[in-house]
This record gives structure tokens, sequence and C-alpha cells, in this order.
């Protein structure tokens, strides 16, 4: 066994001198989602891309929340926790932070992450921890059958919102630069080849990266975003970005640069993406180096040790600073 000291999001984790495949990372689990769920393709996708990376499945761990796509870990042949609803970017910070060795993923849906999981999901990008998310968009709840979801469009009519719903949706990319995340992409299931290009960009990335997947619930959202997947409407509709090649968009034109350290550029091409579909900006918006939150943790558990050696239990818990509770 070898170890990758490459600047990148494995550079602690250890790589393994055996080739593996897409078999060495499914497990023996029946899965069970919906025929037609978009949730298949993405875990072929996931599965297939694994190997690449070279890593021992014993270095690999996915969380997840709570929701369909939460489902994920049993269908992988690697460490996995099903932990609690919107709380699995905190459980997965604690594994960053203390175990170096580990490559850590989310997996989580546009109900878990956004609702209850928000504040864990912001901060988790905010302090740029060392696990690449997996955000599932089929904007509905779907384990629950059917309510309106975080991501759900204006007027949505379902079982939580008979009348249409009066809520205005998260933009997820939106809010992920907004939070300064350093890595933040968006791609379709049913686009293979790009869903691989991106999770191979995240799964290199030292920090928070950030994927939205926008992904059919052929249950409770059927043909959410059928007009991205018919190759007509997608020319049209789709705007392809690369870093450092031009985007036209009617009379507009830029060169993308996802490496500015502002991500107000970024920022600005997310909002093209007004709801109606008619420009959706996927791929790479941003794509930067800052220190991570559990190297720099680890960096002071580091010095402290030294200056100070393992410390003494006793001594601290006995120390000055106490409190007297009156009877």
């Amino acid at each position: 066994m070898t170890t990758d000291l490459t600047p990148s999001g494995l550079r602690d984790v250890p790589v393994s001198d055996v080739q593996s495949s897409r078999k060495d990372f499914t497990s023996d689990q029946e899965v069970r989602w919906c025929p037609g769920c978009g949730d298949y393709i993405v875990l072929a996708a996931v599965q297939s891309f694994l190997p690449s990376l070279g890593l021992k499945r014993e270095n690999i761990v996915f969380v997840s929340g709570i929701g369909c796509s939460s489902r994920f870990p049993y269908y992988l042949d690697t460490f996995g926790l099903h932990s609690i609803h919107g709380r699995a970017p905190a459980i997965a910070t604690g594994l960053a932070t203390s175990r170096a060795d580990l490559n850590v993923w989310v997996v989580t849906g546009d109900g878990d992450a956004l609702s209850i999981g928000g504040n864990h999901l912001i901060h988790a990008m905010r302090r740029n921890v060392n696990i690449t998310i997996l955000l599932f968009n089929n904007r509905i709840y779907g384990l629950t059958k059917g309510q309106y979801s975080p991501t759900s469009e204006p007027g949505k009519i379902t079982k939580s919102t008979p009348a249409g719903s009066v809520d205005f949706p998260f933009n997820p990319v939106s809010l992920a630069l907004g939070a300064e995340a350093t890595f933040v992409a968006r791609t379709v299931d049913s686009d293979r080849a790009h869903l691989t290009e991106v999770l191979t960009a995240a799964a290199s990335h030292r920090g928070t990266a950030l994927v939205e997947i926008y992904q059919n619930c052929p249950i409770f959202n059927d043909g959410a975003f059928d007009v991205l997947k018919d190759k007509d409407e997608a020319a049209a509709r789709l705007v392809r970005l690369q870093h450092g090649e031009v985007v036209r968009i009617g009379d507009r034109e830029w060169v993308h640069d996802a490496h500015a350290p502002n991500p107000s550029q970024a920022f600005e091409i997310s909002r093209l993406d007004d709801g109606t579909m008619a420009q959706v900006p996927i791929g790479i918006f941003r794509q930067v180096s800052r220190p991570t939150y559990d190297d720099q943790v680890r960096e002071q558990v580091h010095l402290a040790k030294s200056r100070e050696g393992e410390g003494d239990l006793a001594a601290l818990l006995a120390g000055r600073d106490h409190w007297t509770v009156a009877e």
C-alpha cells in the first residue's frame, strides 16, 4: 500500500495496490427504488466511477440522512452510515476531521439537505470541510409520498399544498456559492458522461465539493426535468460551463472563470436559472483552493501535543475552571 501525497481531495487517503472494478463496490443488497427513479442512474455512475479513485473500500465512507437517496450506503460495498434527517454533513464533518485517511461522501436530497438540514449544509460549506456532497434534486419529497420541497416551483400542487405552493424555492447552486463553497457544480442524472466528469473533479477537490444532480421522481414528480433531457430542447436550454471557455447567451458573451477568488460571477451565472428552465447552467461553477477545516483542526491538535505532550485528563477535570452547585 502507498499513500498519495498530491494536493487533492485524496491527499491523505491510502491508495490500493489492487485494481478494482464496479463489482467490488457493489453490495449484495437488493436495490429498492421505484422503477424509473433517477437514483438508479446515479448509483450506477458512482459504482463505476469509484474504482478510478484507486482507493481501498475500507477508506471510503458514504454518509446519508433521510430520504429515497439516503438508501445509497446500502448499495455500495464501502463503509456507510444511514444517519438522521438533515444531519449527514455534521456527521461527515466529524469523520473527516478525526480520520484523515478517509474519503468522505455525503448523499442527500433537496428535502433532507435544504429543509431540516439547511443549517448543517451551509456551515459545512462555509468551513470547507474535506467532504464531497451529492445533492439529489427532484423538487419533491419522495420518501414521505409527495409533499412539496424547498426546491419545488411556486404554485406546485402536492398533497401538502393542494391549492399550490406559495413558497419561493432555493437555488442550491446559488446557496452554495453564497456560503462560499470552494467547489460547486450541477449535472443531470441522464447525462452519464457529464455526471462522471463532474464527479471526478469533485472527488479530487480538497475541501467541500457540492454537486447538485437533477434527477427524476417517476411517482410523485415525473417529468420535472424532461425539457433538459430531450436532445433538441437541451441544446437550446443547457448552458454548458467549462473553465476558460467562452459562454454565449443571446448577445452576452464571457469567458468562464471557475477559479476566480470572488464567487460573484459564478453566482450571477447561477441566477440564469430562473425556474422556467429556459437557461440552465450545468458544469463546474466554482473550483478554488482554500485551507480546509479538518486540516487546520488536525494541525492545531498536532501543535498542542508537540508543546504539551498527550495531556493529563485528570488534571483537566480537576482544574481551576469549575462550578459549585448549591443544594
